[in-house]
């Protein structure tokens, strides 16, 4: 398996040229390096200007192996073969780095690039990527690879030190400034100078501003972030500010899985924040976390969780009966958060609310919490990923241990667990009654075993004693129902009144109501009677969108363009009603094609079980027209399509129905980001956003 890696973006608050003078003193070799054993120059090249100087060295590496290892490959050092591109001009530096040493055992490529700072000439930006492919090393491949990869996590960390000792070292010797370099050639004559430009005061350079969403104010981007190209690059520094220390590898998990979603992911895609809870999740195993992520985007994308903070209404039932609120942070800086599950009626909750209503207000609790996240992140300095949640016992008996209200709490854990990973700090359980061991017993599989190991549980009034809450919650802010000077003003629940119970039939109309309801539509197709959905275009160059799932027969998809309105559908009702509703045409018997309306696509031929994604940038204003219709080998061939007059038959055929599921959206131009796919873009499946994504095409 080829090992890959991507670092961030480091950036160097140093002109360009007076890091290329810190970085040349590295060689022949570097004692703070002492893998890098020496070094000599094989070829030099340089133009006839002076600008451009290439440099190829054969370095001599000291692998800390295993002497056995090292006997048996009969080598005790590697040699690589480094290439420096330096353009003087353009101020860059481009390496490019091959092993020499079992070339045909094992292929290792690295390039690294030194470039200025985008937005800050007196800056510059250090980035680098490598692979590693071991086709066969004596067995040993698998032993091989884990040195290999720990050796260079080690050298990429001792880089910017490198870098920035030498950079001190001049400073001793009293060079802080290097003029930039330039060359005028006059009557075949080359002279030099160098253009004095006086050192301009480093300014504030707001890295990530729009991608890392922390000056966010709206509820609603709580997971996901405003739309970015695949050209926007994470900081190391804003990686180290908002997201936490990560080891190299796993800087370069973080960065190849956003880069992924980028290419991949159309509209908005998640924040740096929620890409890496979902690493963390599966130890930062790359396949893994992106198809645990893909799983939650589509359940985030089918019930429409990112805008639940705007959309929905608490109950009044819940804000008089709900014992559970925000409250200040813990010691570490994390929201805190405080259930008083003890006293709180969770029978007559579900009795009068349902299961629908409880998860909703359990999926707003932990959409608020990554807005809080956010905001603690500001304040506090230091990257918050989680939150600390305080859960009070005190009350609890066997009416808390009633059948469906446990069934509504273990699939609350459920969905909680598959979309809100590694949110939770810590839990503190308080008060836990003898009833409570039963109640663990029962959710406990449920939950991941990190998070278990995140629970610490206190009975009776353990919590007041040393490694009890003060350990945890600053004393001042401990509440007055724990015996703290701090006045909470969670409602303390109680019993909820009878007379507000619904009845089974009220409440099993509406279970499962959120995850059946979504923003997907279904749809049958009949033969000749096609499925055709009208969008109207005001402004050219606006992007419209489509994903949609074939889960029965095969269909034929086609994007059609008018300059005039389609005439109201007219019902037909001679007889129809009795074999079933029949789609309303868009397209008029009397229109012709070529004419009155054009195809804008090649049509796409779909299968039964494949789901497609798709869009279309618009060419013109006006009327467009997705059509969905049955697909057979005879359909494929004919040129006309039958119109409802020709399917009274056909619909009594149950053979002769084709059903979708879809979803549409249209988007202006400056708000869509991402590989603008045509019709023959991408297939995924439908539970697994883009597993199987291919390249895409540019719809023109």
């Amino acid at each position: 398996m080829v090992q890959e890696y991507q670092s961030p973006v480091r950036v160097y608050k140093h002109p360009f040229e007076l890091i290329m003078a810190a970085y040349v003193r590295r060689f022949p070799k570097c004692p703070l390096i002492p893998m890098f054993v020496d070094s000599e120059i094989i070829s030099e090249s340089q133009s006839d200007d002076g600008c451009v100087l290439v440099t190829e060295r054969r370095c001599t590496i000291d692998i800390e192996a295993p002497r056995l290892l090292k006997r048996i490959a009969g080598v005790d050092y590697l040699y690589f073969i480094q290439k420096n591109s330096l353009n003087r001009r353009d101020r860059t530096l481009h390496i490019e780095v091959h092993n020499e040493t079992f070339s045909n055992r094992v292929i290792v490529r690295e390039r690294c690039s030194y470039t200025v700072h985008p937005e800050n000439e007196s800056w510059t930006c250090f980035e680098q990527s490598a692979s590693l492919d071991i086709k066969s090393f004596f067995g040993f491949e698998s032993t091989a690879e884990k040195i290999a990869m720990k050796q260079y996590a080690s050298s990429i960390k001792k880089g910017k030190e490198i870098i920035e000792y030498y950079l001190r070292e001049l400073e001793k010797e009293g060079v802080t400034y290097i003029p930039r370099w330039t060359s005028t050639v006059d009557s075949g004559t080359v002279t030099w100078r160098h253009q004095l430009l006086p050192p301009s005061a480093a300014r504030a350079i707001p890295v990530n501003s729009a991608k890392d969403g922390l000056h966010c104010k709206d509820s609603s981007c709580s997971a996901e972030l405003v739309t970015g190209s695949p050209d926007d690059k994470l900081d190391a520094d804003y990686i180290r500010r908002y997201l936490g220390d990560l080891t190299p590898l796993q800087e370069s998990c973080l960065i190849r899985l956003r880069q992924w979603l980028q290419e991949t992911h159309k509209g908005k895609i998640p924040k740096d924040q929620h890409v890496l809870r979902f690493l963390r999740a599966r130890d930062f195993n790359l396949d893994k976390a992106r198809e645990f992520l893909c799983q939650s985007l589509t359940w985030r994308r089918q019930h429409q969780v990112d805008f639940l903070l705007d959309t929905w209404k608490r109950p009044q039932l819940l804000q008089d009966y709900y014992s559970g609120g925000w409250h200040h942070h813990d010691k570490d800086g994390r929201p805190l958060y405080i259930l008083r599950l003890g006293q709180m009626d969770t029978k007559g909750l579900v009795r009068a609310l349902g299961e629908e209503a409880l998860l909703r207000q359990v999926l707003s609790i932990n959409e608020e919490g990554l807005r809080r996240c956010e905001e603690n992140t500001r304040v506090f300095g230091q990257p918050i990923s989680s939150w600390t949640c305080l859960v009070d016992l005190d009350g609890l008996n066997m009416r808390h241990l009633w059948r469906p209200g446990i069934k509504a709490l273990l699939r609350i854990i459920e969905i909680v667990e598959a979309n809100y990973p590694e949110t939770l700090g810590r839990l503190l359980i308080l008060r836990a009654p003898r009833v409570f061991p039963v109640l663990w017993t029962l959710v406990s599989p449920l939950i991941d075993e990190n998070t278990r190991k995140k629970f610490l549980v206190y009975a009776g009034n353990d919590y007041q004693g040393p490694g009890g809450l003060v350990d945890y919650i600053d004393r001042e802010i401990i509440p007055d129902f724990l015996q703290g000077d701090c006045m909470c003003d969670i409602p303390e629940g109680g019993m909820v009144p009878k007379f507000l119970y619904r009845t089974a039939e009220e409440l099993e109309s509406e279970e499962n109501r959120l995850l059946t309801d979504s923003i997907y539509k279904s749809a049958s197709i009949y033969k000749g009677a096609p499925y055709e959905l009208l969008i109207e275009i005001t402004e050219a160059s606006s992007v419209i969108t489509w994903d949609f799932d074939v889960s029965k027969g095969d269909v034929a998809f086609n994007i059609y363009h008018s300059r005039r309105a389609p005439q109201p559908p007219r019902k037909e009702t001679h007889g129809i009603a009795s074999l079933g509703a029949v789609n309303p045409q868009l397209i008029d018997k009397s229109w012709v094609l070529g004419q009155d309306y054009s195809t804008v696509e090649k049509a796409l031929m779909c299968r039964e079980g494949e789901s497609v994604q798709g869009s279309h940038i618009t060419r013109w204003p006006g009327f467009y027209i997705l059509q969905w219709r049955f697909l057979s080998s005879a359909a494929c061939a004919a040129s006309s399509m039958p119109r409802v007059d020709d399917v009274l038959a056909s619909l009594q055929v149950s053979s002769h129905k084709c059903k979708i599921m879809y979803y549409t959206e249209v988007l202006a131009s400056c708000d869509f980001r991402g590989s603008m796919t045509s019709l023959e873009s991408c297939h995924s499946g439908f539970s697994q956003l883009s597993g199987t994504t291919t390249s895409s095409t540019i719809s023109r």
